[in-house]
């Protein structure tokens, strides 16, 4: 049986706006979930829904078998962690972390023992006097998880919890969660629009957009087998290319080239010559050169961009454009013509209409 099952779940506001359309997960204990999407998804709406700091309008909350859709969220023995840290200016990290302890009557032997082992775990054994506006930004976050994860609760909620930190922070910050998720071994569901958190932290991700799932599968899933377009586009950094087309002679162009996709089409070629699909390729895919069996790209570099370890560049072929990621050492120059190759089992092909996957 699932830890945290989600059934049919829909959040409607009382202005008639639907928020998030017949949600369905199962979780099991000890999971890392990730939510993600564009801002006004639904996956913050979502984690508040779980976290019982907004009403369910329909559908079934359960967890571990029991229906908790009018549980508070003390009896559902979740601990949250904001984006806006939320700690107490006038404590100390030590009366912070301690804050829920304190609240509960718990022994003060106890609740410094817990804390000092709970400040050990996130390096803020040296910090446990100071006030939170002496911290970095990074500091206070782990306080902030600190005092979630001093609680012995079923699950821990994080909503965006390292926006405010800088690019530097956030890296260290994620590879902190890991630790922590590895240590406890609790259940979280963490919310974010960025793929790269997703992708990193996540057992399984669940993609939302305007209120509906997009897919649910592991990071390895959503990669190499995206279900639609807005899944491909979104999980990958650059994201996946699109050349979109009508189906002539089992080809679309490609600016002044033609991409054969009779072939992958397979049995259903004949079906959508005529109509327009979608021809999908992630920027690292690609081969500089002619290479056999494979799409052959003539095209016209606009913008190069160097990045240390790869190398964006921005191509043109008639009114198409595509990112490629190459060797740094490989960069060709800007405004010269270059020859890619697309190999053809790195090829995804989407429904013009539907945008779903053709399999």
């Amino acid at each position: 049986m699932a830890y945290l099952t989600l059934k049919n779940i829909n959040k409607i506001y009382p202005n008639g706006f639907h928020a998030v359309h017949d949600f369905n997960l199962e979780i099991q204990k000890g999971e890392f979930i990730v939510f993600v999407g564009p801002s006004g998804c639904g996956k913050s709406t979502t984690l508040r829904m779980i976290a019982g700091l907004e009403d369910i309008s329909n559908g079934d909350f359960l967890i571990d078998g029991a229906r908790a859709n009018e549980w508070g969220p003390r009896e559902r023995q979740i601990a949250m962690v904001f984006q806006s840290y939320a700690l107490y200016p006038q404590m100390t990290v030590f009366d912070n972390i301690a804050f829920g302890l304190t609240l509960q009557g718990v022994d003060e032997d106890v609740i410094e023992e817990k804390v000092k082992k709970t400040a050990a775990i996130l390096g803020l054994t040296d910090y446990l006097d100071r006030l939170p506006r002496a911290l970095s930004g990074g500091q206070r976050q782990r306080v902030a998880i600190g005092r979630a994860i001093i609680r012995k609760v079923g699950v821990f909620l994080m909503d965006e919890p390292l926006s405010n930190l800088d690019a530097k922070q956030r890296v260290t910050m994620r590879s902190e969660i890991a630790q922590i998720h590895r240590q406890t071994g609790a259940t979280t569901i963490y919310v974010t629009h960025d793929q790269t958190e997703a992708m990193t932290l996540a057992d399984r991700i669940v993609v939302m957009k305007d209120g509906y799932i997009q897919q649910v599968g592991t990071p390895k899933d959503l990669y190499y087998d995206p279900v639609n377009v807005f899944v491909a586009g979104f999980i990958g950094e650059p994201p996946m290319n699109f050349i979109r087309g009508t189906v002539k002679g089992g080809k679309i162009p490609f600016g002044k080239n033609s991409l054969d996709v009779a072939k992958k089409l397979g049995a259903k070629a004949s079906k959508y010559e005529g109509k327009q699909i979608v021809f999908g390729f992630r920027p690292e895919a690609i081969v500089l050169g002619a290479q056999p069996n494979a799409h052959q790209i003539t095209a016209e570099v606009e913008l190069t961009e160097m990045l240390g370890d790869n190398t964006n560049v921005y191509i043109t072929s008639g009114e198409d454009k595509a990112i490629l990621k190459v060797d740094p050492h490989d960069t060709p120059e800007t405004d010269t013509s270059i020859v890619f190759s697309i190999p053809a089992e790195e090829v995804y092909l989407f429904d013009g209409e539907t945008e779903n996957v053709i399999k």
